[in-house]
């Protein structure tokens, strides 16, 4: 898989623009604030439906405008596609593949691609609402029909708080609540998949990741994922991980057993009711849940260096993006390199561009032309105040 061609019409600081990209590496080369980040953001969002950079699609828009349009052409499984996504301020946005409409949640299952952007350093040391956003998009990017499942469990998790506070402000007792029950099962239901499939995903993530992280840091501190659990007693406000679980034991299921995560999930939420009540929010399930990440045998957050945690999070990008190869009947997913060398010293990012080598495409965005390896600068785009110049 890999991108041809990238149009983009009043998106962020672009009133029109269109760029070529080549098989293997792609270099964007600008000063910072001219726009070079905004056509990788473009392509995530592709992918993701979402940015790396804010939390609404408001901002991508062009100021003074009502809509931006992403134009992606694509070589996929040997056949060319025009993907194309309007992102509306206000409404829905819309969505077309080769100018048939399709539902704009479906567009990440034509267009894979991996961004590792200086952001990243917050999976590291950032909150876990970030980490959990990690590994849902990357659940979704291996098997889309999740993204219905996380939809759902979100629209049920909204309504249980609502009860919940109506429940708080009418002085209901904990016991006399049957509405409740029927809501806790269909958050059980789905919320279970959820803890499931990122069970696995993590359990899966772990060789590839300890294989990334010596090739970028040249060294084996041990990395390793442990999922934090909620349903298992792990607390999202005071920091207590009671319910962390190593997740390389082999088990599919963050419990182990098929009935197990149902099981606890229902225990905890019975438990939990009185608080629940108390609050008006839901205490457990996998919006409170966590990803800790091990260096050395400690969690890397608070004892990792800024070395180690940028190595950490570039290495999980890179893990990401080898489990999505291993999946794909597509291809490879795109690599995209925001502004990254910058931050490594010579060592590393000659190690980096061997990392990367091997994908089918790599898109990499810098200020400075010499701090990427020569042989990562075969195909260069220049880029100046929201237009592609001669260098």
């Amino acid at each position: 898989m890999r991108v041809t061609h990238l149009s983009l019409t009043d998106f962020r600081n672009y009133a029109q623009v269109d760029v070529p990209f080549l098989p293997g590496p792609n270099l964007v080369v600008g000063r910072n604030g001219q726009g070079k980040t905004n056509l990788i953001e473009a392509l995530g969002f592709l992918s993701t439906l979402g940015s790396h950079r804010v939390s609404t699609t408001g901002a991508m828009i062009r100021a003074g405008q009502d809509a931006a349009i992403i134009r992606a052409r694509l070589e996929y499984n040997g056949r060319d596609l025009l993907t194309e996504v309007q992102i509306n301020r206000s409404g829905l946005n819309r969505a077309q593949v080769n100018r048939s409409v399709i539902k704009t949640r479906e567009l990440p299952r034509y267009f894979s691609s991996v961004l590792f952007a200086p952001e990243d350093l917050a999976l590291v040391r950032g909150d876990p609402s970030g980490r959990r956003r990690f590994l849902d998009q990357l659940l979704v990017l291996r098997t889309p029909r999740i993204s219905a499942v996380l939809a759902d469990y979100d629209r049920v998790l909204k309504q249980r708080n609502t009860l919940l506070k109506s429940a708080r402000a009418a002085g209901v007792r904990p016991n006399a609540l049957g509405t409740l029950d029927i809501w806790d099962e269909r958050l059980v239901e789905l919320g279970s998949e959820i803890i499931d499939e990122r069970a696995e995903l993590v359990r899966q993530l772990g060789e590839p990741l300890r294989v990334a992280y010596q090739s970028v840091a040249g060294e084996d501190h041990g990395p390793a994922l442990i999922a934090s659990l909620s349903i298992l007693g792990a607390d999202e406000d005071s920091g207590v991980d009671a319910g962390a679980i190593r997740v390389s034991t082999g088990s599919t299921t963050a419990t182990g057993s098929t009935t197990g995560t149902r099981e606890f999930f229902r225990a905890a939420l019975a438990s939990l009711r009185p608080k629940e009540l108390e609050r008006g929010l839901t205490l457990a399930g996998p919006h409170r849940d966590d990803l800790v990440f091990m260096l050395n045998a400690l969690p890397a957050k608070g004892y990792a260096s800024h070395g180690e945690s940028w190595s950490f999070a570039l290495a999980l990008k890179l893990a990401s993006a080898e489990l999505l190869r291993r999946d794909s009947t597509s291809g490879d997913p795109v690599v995209i390199l925001d502004d990254v060398f910058a931050e490594l010293d010579q060592s590393r990012r000659r190690r980096l561009a061997d990392a990367v080598a091997g994908f089918e495409q790599v898109i990499i965005t810098a200020a400075v032309l010499e701090d990427v390896p020569e042989a990562l600068a075969a195909h260069t785009v220049h880029i100046r105040a929201g237009a592609v110049v001669d260098g």
